[in-house]
């Protein structure tokens, strides 16, 4: 059986099944709405999945004709879609412990972030497995961290710019991070609070802090659950999920921290320095 949670622990969820595969998703939409690199989905039968708590705690969100995306309305974290005919779609992320299955792929891979290269063997698709290439454009890749960087949620309810380069990108693996984007790992720019400013929406921005954690929190549009910029006054720092960005063609990131807590499905494949913690 495998089982899992939002970061605040409102919404939990058990399945006691066989997982048909498992993909990272690399289109425009999952990245939105994770504020991260990909989005990974497990999918599986619907009957043997079951939410034990909080379903009063779910909002749902049409982000295209049909298609319900859901998250916890107390931190934002997204929770898995039981909207699909016949099959669940979960968001390993959010899961504890093992899965039982490695990843099988990526899919939309066309259209990954510029900021992000896939460097495992896994097979590519640009659509699902099968399927032709939908007809759908490229955006821009033509700008960089040297200029104004805009971004904002899912729905396009929040919209913000970075006026100036981020400090440092991170990839970090901490399980509060795992569990707040429902993914593999956050990917989060750093900058100064004056360089960030929100264009439209603050008024639609729900704020979550983890009671027990001394830096973890998350900022996310109420309306679809989107992950947004979020300020840290008590470090005097601006934290952008990268996945929210509309282009950023030469942001890198520079490592991989809390490695320790890295998701056991997950595998690291690239040349950053990795971190057990935080970097010094």
């Amino acid at each position: 059986m495998i089982s899992g949670s939002c970061v605040c622990s409102a919404v939990k969820w058990q399945y006691d099944g066989a997982l048909n595969q498992i993909t990272h998703c690399h289109c425009a939409m999952c990245r939105k709405n994770h504020g991260s690199a990909f989005a990974t989905y497990a999918v599986g039968e619907k009957a043997p999945f079951s939410y034990i708590a909080g379903t009063d705690c779910i909002v749902e969100f049409e982000s295209s004709p049909g298609f319900i995306r859901s998250f916890c309305k107390h931190c934002g974290s997204t929770v898995p879609n039981t909207k699909l005919e016949g099959i669940v779609a979960i968001p390993v992320g959010s899961a504890d412990g093992e899965l039982g299955r490695m990843p099988d792929g990526h899919i939309f891979a066309k259209w990954k972030a510029p900021w992000y290269s896939i460097t495992d063997a896994l097979p590519q698709h640009d659509n699902y497995p099968g399927q032709a290439a939908p007809a759908v454009d490229r955006p821009s890749e033509d700008r960089d961290c040297a200029g104004t960087l805009k971004g904002g949620c899912l729905c396009g309810a929040v919209r913000f710019e970075l006026r100036q380069p981020f400090k440092i990108i991170h990839h970090c693996h901490c399980s509060r991070c795992r569990k707040g984007r429902a993914a593999a790992h956050a990917s989060n720019g750093i900058s100064d609070i004056p360089d960030l400013r929100f264009i439209q929406g603050e008024q639609h921005i729900s704020k979550f802090r983890l009671q027990d954690a001394q830096f973890f929190g998350q900022w996310f549009c109420s309306k679809c659950g989107s992950p947004t910029p979020r300020i840290d006054a008590g470090r005097n720092i601006a934290i952008t999920p990268m996945g929210a960005l509309d282009d950023a063609a030469n942001c890198e990131a520079a490592d991989h921290i809390y490695v320790g807590s890295k998701a056991a499905w997950f595998e690291i494949t690239d040349s950053l320095p990795q971190f057990q913690a935080a970097p010094e």
